[in-house]
């Protein structure tokens, strides 16, 4: 019998890879959970390593714009000015990703009918590349192998090889990245995955090296032998495919019995809460040790689960926890001190030196983590980190449309004149460097101290650099500082016999330098592409941030990416949401000729931003696209067997696998967020029937929630929200009036988790009136703005001071 190599480096054989694969289903999957959340950008050591190459066939077109020829040249990280040798296919595309393999020597196929067609009638099996324009070893290995000329006629000779941008077919990356960690036990970008002509997967996994070593054989040995078993042993890979494929189906399968009721809510999350005590790593914060990303999930937990039990033990640990861990981010080097906003995630366990690509969906989640820690602790730093993030995506992740941009990259050229990029170089710094661009002297700082003097010691730059060897296996940054916040402003303040304000002055002068002198470096890869769900999260951040600090620009920027979304991510005439758009040339929005539909994340992401996004303006327009998109989404992903929400639509018939995310990752699964938006959505329109989904969803997903909750984070707070109802905050008041604004302030500056906000404003013609006839009842009493809150269909008597409606909230 014939074997393969698998991807933990050892050899399957090909017919017991199927009882491999069952086994790996039926381990415990606490251990998986951790490794799953963020495999995204993980290096090729933290997870089970596969990968694939280049190829020498090119496909000319001259239809192409010569603006997608300068954005893939740009893209591919090769020679600056370098003319192309190579031109495929994927030039006709409009991903970044896509583009930044279009000229490798490579006969590259999008996913799509004529790459399935060729596979079966030339009898090859198919080479499936997946990853994403961020990703740094995905960029490693286009250089390595994509580029490589003899390994891309290996790749184009035997096999059909397609390109895959994750963030544009998250269905088909979930199908093959489901095979991959269930046969291996780990993930990661970029993805590689062997199918037959039928696209059942046989063999794949993640990062190959192009040539053999001590410990792993290289991508092109790995292309040989699956050659030759696909010549000598077909049909044992054809069956095996089948046998996975089935063995996925059931191992992949999420639901609820008829009459299935959702698990005690205190108790799943009282041990969420164990688990991620257990996890909490306590001088630095977070939940694992290195590498350490931040989680938004976890914190959004502890924040709700802090609230629910302010005066207990429990309640003050969780609040620790989160308060703590936002703190010592913001102190270091995953914190971009000089442009603001966050890095993916930190390579050690204090923070310091970071994974340097920006992610959309981690600034948009963290905004409101520490727009949160702001509200429950009053301390201004947080939200002075929350403003911070905001600028950020103001400056560098806002189209003119309205839209944001979904990354910018981790590497980058170290100068002009570099041809070969850097992860890091846009954003480290020498002290030489420092000294010479903060030569001013200090004149009432002690010992004659110069701005440098002072920023140096505060952010603990080195001469000899700050990042030790081992956080820097390809000596990238050698002699390079990045920036971490070493002391308190207080104790900076005295070592230099300074005031703190006149300290703040001082850094504040100095950060505002290093950013004018970094805008001149040449800056890392934006991704451009706009993705509807991580939009909808970014909404949520800026109405969140702007509805807590009473900030109206805020407020309109989420207003102004929301009427972006309807503009261009939306189908009027169906209904339906669209994936992603482009910026194309002159700036403006591009869309592909056949637009990819939304996916489940896509509708649950919007929804919730549009709820919160009603909350902060008050605009009840927004509540009634919400009411039109959930709609929607219940027709085209509800599970009528087994409850929840299919990830992706039926109608795909090349996807395989209709999958539920249960994982609460680096992005929330759509489940969990769509468990809480139909409860906020039943209080708004009265539809009794969206409370009992969401009981449905929480039902199906009643065994992970019980054995591991620290999954779910997310949809605890769901659980827990269905098992205390919410309340329903009704400020009665003529919108503009001061008294109103009063009220509304008090409900915003406290985090209430369990509530929702309506305003009756005596318009008994708008949406909220048609859907609640109650609140015609709810008028201001004796001419002033007044506060109902109901719970379970009973009001409390009405107020009409801020300091009434803040004891009633508190409660």
């Amino acid at each position: 019998m014939f074997k393969l190599l698998g991807n933990c480096g050892q050899i399957i054989n090909s017919r017991n890879l199927t009882s491999c694969l069952t086994a790996k289903f039926s381990r415990s999957t606490a251990s998986i959970s951790s490794r799953r959340k963020h495999a995204d950008t993980l290096p090729p050591h933290q997870f089970q390593h596969r990968h694939s190459a280049g190829n020498s066939k090119t496909f000319e077109n001259q239809s192409r714009a010569s603006f997608s020829k300068t954005i893939a040249a740009m893209a591919t990280g090769g020679g600056k000015d370098r003319k192309p040798s190579h031109t495929n296919r994927l030039i006709e595309e409009k991903s970044p990703y896509l583009l930044q393999h279009a000229h490798n020597p490579v006969d590259w196929f999008p996913w799509g009918q004529e790459a399935f067609d060729k596979a079966k009638a030339e009898d090859k099996p198919i080479f499936l590349s997946v990853g994403y324009s961020t990703c740094h070893w995905c960029h490693v290995m286009e250089h390595e192998s994509f580029e490589n000329t003899d390994i891309g006629r290996m790749l184009s000779d035997n096999f059909v090889c397609i390109k895959v941008d994750r963030e544009e077919r998250p269905d088909v990356d979930k199908v093959y990245m489901t095979f991959v960690q269930a046969t291996t036990g780990g993930g990661g970008w970029p993805m590689s995955v062997w199918l037959t002509p039928d696209l059942h997967p046989f063999i794949g996994g993640t990062y190959f090296p192009p040539e053999d070593s001590a410990y792993r054989p290289g991508f092109k040995t790995v292309l040989l032998r699956i050659t030759k078993q696909w010549q000598s042993h077909r049909e044992d890979l054809v069956s095996n495919g089948e046998r996975i494929l089935a063995a996925l189906k059931k191992g992949t399968s999420i639901s609820a019995s008829p009459g299935e009721t959702p698990p005690p809510g205190p108790d799943v999350a009282a041990r969420c809460l164990q688990q991620l005590a257990h996890a909490y790593e306590e001088v630095y914060g977070g939940f694992s040790q290195a590498p350490k990303f931040p989680t938004p999930v976890n914190l959004s937990f502890l924040f709700s689960h802090q609230a629910l039990h302010r005066s207990s033990a429990e309640g003050a640990q969780a609040l620790h926890m989160a308060l703590h861990t936002l703190r010592m981010m913001a102190l270091g080097g995953i914190h971009d001190h000089v442009a603001q906003g966050f890095h993916r995630y930190s390579t050690d366990d204090s923070w310091h030196v970071p994974h340097f690509e920006k992610m959309l969906y981690d600034q948009a989640q963290l905004s409101v983590a520490y727009i949160t820690a702001y509200q429950v602790s009053g301390d201004e730093f947080f939200a002075e980190v929350a403003r911070d993030i905001l600028s950020y995506v103001s400056r560098d992740l806002s189209d003119q449309s309205g839209g944001f941009y979904s990354a910018e990259d981790a590497d980058s050229y170290p100068t002009a004149e570099a041809t070969k990029k850097k992860e890091g170089a846009f954003c480290v710094w020498t002290e030489q460097q420092i000294r010479e661009l903060l030569t001013q002297p200090v004149t009432e700082a002690t010992g004659g101290a110069t701005r440098a003097d002072i920023f140096i010691h505060h952010y603990g730059v080195k001469e000899q650099g700050n990042v030790r060897p081992e956080q820097d296996p390809h000596g990238e940054l050698a002699g390079q500082n990045v920036l971490i916040v070493r002391y308190s402003l207080e104790v900076t303040a005295a070592r230099f016999d300074l005031s703190v304000p006149r300290l703040k002055e001082i850094l504040r002068g100095c950060r505002q330098r290093l950013a004018e002198v970094r805008r001149e470096r040449p800056a890392a890869h934006l991704d451009s592409k706009m993705i509807a769900a991580w939009n909808g999260l970014m909404v949520s951040g800026f109405a969140r941030v702007g509805a807590v600090l009473g900030e109206k620009v805020f407020i309109e920027r989420a207003e102004k990416a929301a009427r972006f979304l309807r503009d261009h991510l939306f189908d009027a005439a169906s209904g339906k949401m669209l994936r992603s758009c482009y910026r194309g040339e002159e700036m403006g929005v591009e869309q592909i000729s056949k637009p990819i539909s939304g996916f489940l994340d896509d509708y649950a992401f919007v929804i919730g931003a549009l709820l919160d996004l009603y909350e902060a303006s008050l605009d009840a327009g927004w509540l009634e696209w919400a009411e039109t998109l959930q709609d929607r989404q219940d027709q085209l992903f509800w599970d009528d067997q087994g409850s929840g929400y299919f990830s992706s639509e039926a109608t795909d018939r090349s996807v395989l696998l209709r999958l539920k995310e249960d994982q609460d990752g680096a992005e929330p699964s759509a489940n969990s967020v769509s468990a809480l938006s139909l409860l906020r959505l039943s209080h708004y329109t009265g539809r009794r029937e969206w409370a009992e989904r969401s009981r449905h969803i929480l039902a199906a997903f009643s065994d992970r929630l019980i054995k591991i909750p620290i999954a779910l984070p997310e949809m605890v707070r769901a659980l827990t929200a269905q098992y205390h109802s919410l309340k329903q905050v009704v400020i009665a008041g003529q919108p503009h009036s001061q008294d109103t604004r009063q009220l509304i302030s008090c409900v915003n500056s406290h985090f209430v988790p369990n509530k929702v906000l309506l305003l009756a404003d005596d318009n008994t013609d708008s949406f909220l009136y048609q859907r609640l006839p109650v609140l015609t009842s709810m008028t201001p009493q004796g001419g002033k703005a007044t506060a109902f809150i109901c719970k379970n269909f009973t009001c409390s008597l009405p107020v009409t001071s801020p300091e009434e409606l803040r004891k009633l909230l508190m409660e």
